[in-house]
């Protein structure tokens, strides 16, 4: 790089740029002409009776009481015993998996034992079916059935 260059990089660079910063329509002064005014908003009075609060109340209520009176986890209590009626035990669906993939197995197997190879013609010489010509064909051997 030549001096000259370089001298003129170091000058471009020490030379200071002044900066002025743009307003926004908002932040000019002359925005704040309604501070001399009163609110005229009227908010409703703050109290624990809004429905809202009632309704956590009554929540509260029965939360703490359905853990004073509600029966212990280690307790059978009659739901529990009533799913436990309709519940089919686990050797159940053990067996019934089994039975299903016994199942699958001996259809795959009468397939495979009933499956038979397609029939077809072994030429004894396949090349005698080129050696035709191609320009030997008879009237109406070439037309295309649509």
């Amino acid at each position: 790089m030549s001096l000259a260059r370089r001298a003129l990089l170091v000058s471009v660079r020490s030379k200071p740029i002044l900066y002025t910063q743009a307003r926004a329509a908002s932040s000019s002064s002359h925005d704040h002409h309604d501070h001399h005014h009163e609110d005229s908003t009227v908010y409703p009075a703050e109290s624990f009776g809004t429905p809202f609060w009632r309704n956590v109340l009554l929540l509260s209520i029965a939360g703490v009481a359905a853990v004073q009176f509600l029966p212990e986890a280690r307790e059978d209590v009659y739901l529990t015993r009533w799913i436990a009626m309709y519940i089919r035990p686990h050797d159940y669906w053990i067996n019934a998996r089994y039975a299903a993939a016994m199942e699958q197995t001996s259809h795959n197997t009468l397939t495979l034992h009933d499956a038979k190879k397609p029939r077809g013609h072994i030429f004894r010489y396949p090349q005698s079916m080129v050696q035709a010509s191609p320009f030997l064909n008879g009237v109406g051997m070439d037309v295309v059935q649509k």
